[in-house]
């Protein structure tokens, strides 16, 4: 399955959030792997951030990361830099865009 998610990066923290998107852990990158994630693409445009996500069950993957410690230290660093609007995981997968048009 394909999810979209809109989320956004406060305007005086997009350095450091870029910064940590290059220092993702290899531990928490095996583990959204582990989870079902086959890719996750994060685009930025000014403070918007624009993700595609492919994975086998977006709801499922969202359960199982939850739970590390690891995923949860991560969600608490982005909780310092996103303008936090939505809770995603709360959601699952209802949580993505909708499609308005695909080719």
């Amino acid at each position: 399955m394909r999810i979209a998610l809109h989320t956004k990066v406060r305007a005086d923290r997009v350095e450091a959030y870029e910064t940590a998107h290059r220092e993702v852990p290899a531990e928490l990158r095996k583990a959204i792997r582990a989870a079902g994630a086959t890719s996750w693409t994060i685009w930025r445009s000014g403070t918007d951030l624009f993700h595609v996500l492919e994975c086998e069950d977006y709801a499922r993957m969202l359960a199982e990361l939850d739970k590390l410690p690891v995923n949860i230290a991560w969600q608490a660093r982005m909780a310092e830099l996103l303008d936090v609007v939505h809770d995603y995981s709360a959601d699952g997968a209802d949580a993505g865009l909708p499609v308005v048009w695909e080719l």
